[in-house]
Order: C-alpha cells, then sequence, then structure tokens
C-alpha cells in the first residue's frame, strides 16, 4: 500500500495549536515591523513637490508635469505613441541643496517592471551631483511597489551646496514625486544645467531599454558628458516614422535632431518613409544639423539568419535614402552601424537592448562625430 500525505492548509494548523497562533502573530508583527522600518526615512525629512524645483527634457510644455508631450495638442498620434509619450525618460529634476542626506517620495503607474530592465530603471530614479564641473552619480532611489515608493537615495554627505540632478523612471509614468533633505537645509530649484535642444527620435533603445538605471540611458549621458540638451523622444518599439509623428516632431523648436529610428519600421517602412521623414524636418528648420544612425546590431542575429538579413536590408535602405538627400543636403549626416556595440556579442542584455557595456561602446562611437558635427554648426550657436 502507498502512503498517502495530506497537506493540511496552514490556516487549519494554526487554529489547532494555540501556541502556534501565537507564533504566528508574532512573526506577521515581525515582518509588518519590519515592511514599516524599510518604508520609513532613517530621520526626519523635510519634502518638496517637484512641480517647484526645475523639471528638464520636456520635448514641449504640457499640464501634465511629469509627461514628455502633451499629447493633447496631437490628435492624430497613434494612441501607443500617445501612451509611450506619458512616460517619463529623459526627464530629470534640477535643484541645489546644503543637505547631507537627500531621499524622496513618489508615485508611478501600477505597471510591472519588464523582464529585460532592472527595477531602478523601469520605475526607480537615480542622484547626479556635480563635482569639479563633472556630473558624478551620487545613488539610487529603489522601487519598493508597483505604485508608491519612499527611500534614502544618499546620505553622510559633507556640508556644503550640492548641484543635483535627479533622473526619472524611463519606463513608467511619474504621477507624483517629492524630494526630500534635512530639516533646516535649504533646497532651491537650479538653473537649466544643459544649453541648446537636440531632439533625438528613435526606439526603445534611445527610450532607455536596457540600460540599469535612468542616468544610463545613452540621451542622459550624452547631456551629461557633453552640456548640450539632449531630448528623449524613444518610443519603445514604435519609432516607426509615422506621418504623423513626423509631422508633430518637425514643428518643435530645435537646433538639432538625431534620427535613431531604424530599429522599428520594417525593411520596406524604411524604405517608403525615410525621405518624408528628412525632407519634412528640413522644411521647418533650415539649416540645422540632421544626424541619421543606421540600426545597432541585434545580436539574436548572430545565429538567427532571419533576423540578421531583416537588420541587414534596414541599415542598407536607410544609408540609401540618406545619400540621396545628401547630394543635395549639406546639413544632413550620417552614422554607421558598425561597431556600435562592439564584436564580442556582450553589449546586449537579450539581443536586441544595449546593456551599459553595449551603452558605453555606443557612445565611444558617436559621441565624437556628434560633438564635431554641432560644433562645425556655429551659427546655430554651438560652440567649441
Amino acid at each position: 500500500m502507498k502512503a498517502t500525505v495530506t497537506m493540511l492548509p496552514i490556516f487549519a494548523i494554526v487554529k489547532s495549536t494555540n501556541k502556534l497562533v501565537f507564533f504566528g502573530a508574532v512573526i506577521s508583527l515581525i515582518l509588518s515591523f519590519e515592511s514599516a522600518v524599510k518604508a520609513q526615512p532613517l530621520h526626519e525629512m523635510v519634502f518638496t513637490d517637484a512641480h517647484d524645483l526645475t523639471i528638464i527634457g520636456k520635448a514641449e510644455e504640457s499640464e501634465m508635469f511629469y509627461h514628455r508631450l502633451d499629447t493633447s495638442l496631437h490628435k492624430d498620434l497613434p494612441s501607443v505613441i500617445k501612451t509611450l509619450a506619458t512616460r517619463s525618460a529623459g526627464l530629470a529634476v534640477s535643484f541645489t541643496t546644503n543637505s547631507s542626506t537627500i531621499s524622496a517620495k513618489w508615485c508611478t503607474s501600477k505597471q510591472v517592471t519588464d523582464d529585460n530592465m532592472t527595477g531602478i530603471a523601469y520605475e526607480g530614479m537615480d542622484l547626479y551631483i556635480k563635482r569639479a564641473g563633472r556630473w558624478q552619480f551620487a545613488g539610487v532611489a529603489r522601487p519598493q511597489s508597483h505604485d508608491c515608493s519612499e527611500a534614502m537615495i544618499v546620505e553622510n554627505m559633507k556640508a556644503g551646496k550640492k548641484e543635483c540632478l535627479l533622473f526619472l523612471p524611463t519606463y513608467d509614468e511619474t504621477l507624483s514625486l517629492s524630494i526630500g533633505v534635512d530639516i533646516g537645509a535649504s533646497l532651491y530649484p537650479e538653473k537649466y544645467p544643459f544649453k541648446k535642444s537636440v531632439v533625438i527620435y528613435g526606439s526603445s533603445i534611445v527610450q532607455g531599454a536596457s540600460a540599469s538605471r535612468p542616468g544610463l540611458a545613452y540621451p542622459a549621458r550624452l547631456s551629461r558628458e557633453t552640456g548640450y540638451n539632449f531630448i528623449n523622444l524613444g518610443f519603445s518599439g514604435n519609432a516607426k516614422m509615422e506621418k504623423s509623428v513626423v509631422d508633430m516632431i518637425a514643428a518643435m523648436p530645435m537646433d538639432a535632431i538625431i534620427l535613431d529610428c531604424v530599429p522599428n519600421p520594417s525593411p520596406e517602412e524604411v524604405l517608403k518613409r525615410t525621405h518624408y521623414l528628412i525632407t519634412t524636418i528640413r522644411k521647418f528648420h533650415p539649416g540645422i544639423p540632421i544626424i541619421g544612425i543606421q540600426s545597432v546590431a541585434r545580436e539574436k542575429g548572430n545565429f538567427d539568419t532571419v533576423v540578421a538579413a531583416r537588420v541587414a536590408r534596414k541599415n542598407e535602405y536607410f544609408k540609401q535614402e540618406v545619400r540621396k538627400i545628401q547630394k543635395t543636403d549639406k546639413d544632413l549626416y550620417f552614422i554607421s552601424a558598425d561597431g556600435l556595440l562592439g564584436d564580442d556579442q556582450e553589449g546586449t542584455t537579450d539581443g536586441i537592448h544595449p546593456n551599459d557595456l553595449g551603452f558605453d561602446r555606443m557612445l565611444q562611437k558617436i559621441c565624437p562625430p556628434i560633438l564635431m558635427i554641432l560644433k562645425r554648426n556655429k551659427s546655430y550657436g554651438f560652440s567649441n
């Protein structure tokens, strides 16, 4: 005869023994206390709503403080673009404080983090503080739930004024944010830290997948490393050069634009839509630098021949269309995909989206020519 094991529900076991009931209650109290402690800052703080500070990185002003675009002004946009525009990718709060401690309370939508991203990148934040003229990483705000969180970002800092940039979640919608400092410390909005306006239109890679935290998305790194204001118009999976999107972007104020939008469209869409994309922007902005970048290599294509062929076709079509327009447009530039992620196949998280190593390699490849192109165009205020 086979032995039969009956699994009793936990509540049945607890009900059967008073000692177990007491033990369960104690454990429950301990866990509740631990959660409460984790949710509280280590000491008392004074919080300021980020609305009273300086928000940077928005493509246009909007009633919704943490949205990149005012989608109510653009009725013809695809619905998915309107949704993605609510994500706070590329936005940051600029402020100055003399506090030894900085913390944050914030709420996002109840989305669950994607499987190819960290929680910090998706719905958390990271802080940079300027020291000796350079923006340096100071700490992260780790999300504790998929809606509202409170976190200590950095503490035990030396006395003195600190110029700060707090980068907001790349893939979630930020609903509210307050920044906490020591009681008696100053906290006030800082002036805009970057100059000019360089729009980057592109895919999830532009939006920030799969950097480990928001400030490591490549538009954010370009801003900190060059001093120019790179506007993140990354639309995950949906930078397909649709006419309504092109018309919206072309009408925006800008001093230059980078087109990193080859990864999402089909090869046929790249061939059909690239000309309209570039020439429409040029009609609105005669003379500004327009920089086209081919798609990064899909490392999935190392063995998947269909993926490799598809990316190659898209890149070839994009290059072909750019070269045609360059014959009559001296301010149109082209950056190839060669070596964007390195050649050791270690530059992505999932075979598609760059990891921190991949983004670093991208910047090493694209930053020098971008800077050279911008500084060459002194008529739009770019200078050495």
